[in-house]
């Protein structure tokens, strides 16, 4: 990867990579009800396709302020991310600290599952951006900008993968089939909300924006689903876990394996831990008891494997197994005595190496 593309890339991660990743870790302490549809949801869902098969949801914002967000930078902070966050914020102007306050995503699957190519996503941040400054420097490093319906789109290749060293030299028996470079782009939807992702749905963003139409917040079975995590915690993501599936390309054994789950949901919230409740809905109760049986069964091995560490046996304790008819739901409390322990047993990095 060039350098040019590196850090058009890591500006258009931005949100995957800091929204979603650290957004894990939040901790709900309020949220302004303006910013959810009367419907339930952040406002942002009307933005993001009607057939996205995966939405989540992070305060970004409380993630950066919470305890364990701060423990955790005190514990495992490197001078390597430090000098990381201090280049992102020289070459986009933003602060991943200070400027972004939510990020609402969204994933939709594609192509069949003999492809390589899983499916196309797009990410909604709001926050604080200065535009003029950010479409000068990812211009700088290779994009190039269109207008589509009045919106800036600030567009380049995706990066090709390396090849593997020993491939290198390797004639193919079939001279691979020219294809369009795909795209993915940045735009300024409205001041202090930017969409980031696939050329084609940050498109769609735009179209919603501007025209109305069919987005996620009318996807009926989705908003059912968000309404149940969305307003009381500030991490989030539901989707559509046979879609998922179908589209993995997994070996016939492991899909056998796999418990018929239509829908799935993840949610959490966090002070000093992380709180959080996975549910899953099954095909059928018969599917959903099936399921309930095998978490039994893992959960009691957990058990026998922590008895003798009493820094785990909380963690392993707080697991709650629950649900009805074809809901299967499991609730977890991770103390901040695991992160700690969890620190203690990582192998300490040589002198100079942190």
């Amino acid at each position: 990867m060039t350098v040019r593309t590196r850090y058009f890339v890591i500006v258009s991660l931005l949100v995957v990579g800091v929204g979603l990743g650290t957004g894990l870790m939040a901790y709900y302490v309020g949220f302004p009800t303006s910013a959810f549809l009367v419907t339930g949801g952040p406002e942002e869902l009307r933005y993001l396709p009607s057939t996205s098969t995966v939405v989540a949801y992070a305060d970004v914002r409380e993630v950066m302020a919470s305890e364990l967000r701060q423990r955790l930078r005190e514990s495992f902070a490197t001078s390597a991310q430090e000098n990381g966050q201090r280049e992102f914020q020289e070459l986009t102007g933003i602060n991943i600290e200070t400027d972004i306050d939510r990020v609402v995503a969204s994933l939709e699957t594609s192509g069949s599952p003999t492809t390589n190519r899983m499916g196309t996503g797009v990410v909604l941040a709001r926050g604080r951006f200065d535009e003029v400054k950010i479409e000068g420097l990812m211009r700088e490093h290779g994009a190039h900008v269109d207008v589509y319906k009045g919106k800036r789109l600030i567009t380049a290749e995706t990066p090709k993968p390396p090849t593997p060293p020993d491939s290198q030299s390797q004639i193919p028996a079939v001279p691979p089939i020219p294809q369009t470079p795909p795209t993915f782009s940045l735009t300024f939807v409205e001041t202090g909300l930017v969409a980031v992702g696939t050329t084609a749905l940050v498109q769609h963003v735009v179209d919603l924006h501007t025209g109305g139409g069919a987005s996620a917040a009318t996807n009926e079975g989705l908003m059912e689903r968000v309404k149940a995590v969305g307003t009381g915690n500030n991490v989030w993501a539901v989707g559509r876990f046979d879609v998922l599936r179908a589209q993995a390309n997994l070996p016939e054994a492991v899909a056998e394996r796999l418990p018929p789950i239509t829908w799935f949901a993840v949610s959490g919230r966090i002070n000093g831990g992380i709180e959080a409740l996975l549910s899953a809905e099954a095909r059928d109760e018969v599917s959903a008891n099936n399921l309930r049986d095998v978490v039994r069964g893992f959960l009691a091995l957990a058990k026998l494997q922590t008895s003798a560490k009493p820094e785990y046996q909380r963690f392993v304790d707080s697991l709650q197994l629950s649900g009805t008819g074809k809901t299967v739901a499991l609730s977890v409390d991770v103390p901040a005595q695991v992160f700690d322990a969890l620190r203690a047993a990582m192998p300490k990095p040589p002198p100079g190496k942190e």
